[in-house]
């Protein structure tokens, strides 16, 4: 089924590159790209495909989802980015911190990735318990994304290869430390660390360790470990999807309720 998105205006498109723009000047000047992209995910992960609730729909503004378990810490991004945010009107809350993942990504050397602008925000925080926990295995792992969000096993090593950027924080993941020695780098090497062991200096937290445990995530850990191009080409089209589910039905609905 073909997807739906929204015909903007060019005042709009206008406002969306002027946005990244701005997002990009101010993560590179911030040092921030990991804290955003985190917020991207966090911010579209909640998605469930059976009651197509939760998702990218800038509800983690709301102070209650901020106080979800797997969201500390994500309060300061949406702080940071607030006064920034407020300079774009056009653009919604939901477009904002997808956007941001974005150039999180691209202003630390990763992919260039798709995006759709025109998501609406939504009012109501989505539930707890949508997010998975640095403690999961492979199976909670697929609970989450195969079965919840509609995802594939692709997505999960794909999409957990963001973990290049940044570092544990002992209150959110009962740890410290990067995953890599370059943690402001967007690059492969997550996938290298995980298939060498544990290294001093360096995190592995169990969710990591079930992706080269599991028989059907380690190939795909060792093609992007072995290919930076395979893994940058799956990452943008895994936060894409992300970035976009339940997306275009929401936009189908709003159009159809628009006509009637």
């Amino acid at each position: 089924m073909a997807k739906i998105f929204p015909n903007l205006s060019e005042e709009h498109k206008l406002a969306v590159d002027q946005a990244k723009n701005e997002l990009r000047a101010f993560i590179i000047e911030k040092q921030c790209a990991p804290l955003m992209l985190r917020l991207a995910f966090h911010s579209a992960a909640t998605f469930d495909v059976k009651t197509r609730t939760g998702g990218p729909f800038g509800t983690l503004r709301h102070k209650e989802e901020q106080s979800h378990g797997p969201n500390v810490g994500l309060n300061i991004a949406v702080d940071m980015l607030e006064p920034l945010k407020q300079r774009f009107p056009l653009v919604s809350f939901a477009d904002f911190y997808m956007l941001a993942g974005i150039v999180a990504v691209e202003s630390t050397g990763g992919p260039l990735i798709a995006f759709h602008p025109g998501r609406p925000d939504m009012d109501a925080p989505a539930p707890e318990g949508r997010l998975p926990f640095p403690s999961h295995g492979s199976n909670e792992l697929r609970n989450i994304f195969v079965n919840t969000m509609g995802l594939t096993d692709q997505d999960i090593v794909a999409l957990s290869g963001g973990h290049t950027l940044g570092s544990t924080h002992k209150d959110r993941s009962g740890q410290d430390g990067p995953w890599t020695s370059n943690p402001m780098v967007f690059d492969n090497s997550y996938f290298k660390e995980i298939l060498a062991g544990d290294k001093a200096g360096l995190i592995q937290l169990p969710s990591d360790k079930a992706l080269v445990i599991d028989p059907a995530f380690r190939p795909l850990v060792e093609k992007f470990a072995a290919d930076q191009n395979a893994f940058f080409q799956a990452f943008a089209e895994s936060y894409t999807k992300l970035s976009e589910l339940g997306y275009a039905l929401e936009i189908k609905t709003l159009l159809l309720h628009a006509i009637k």
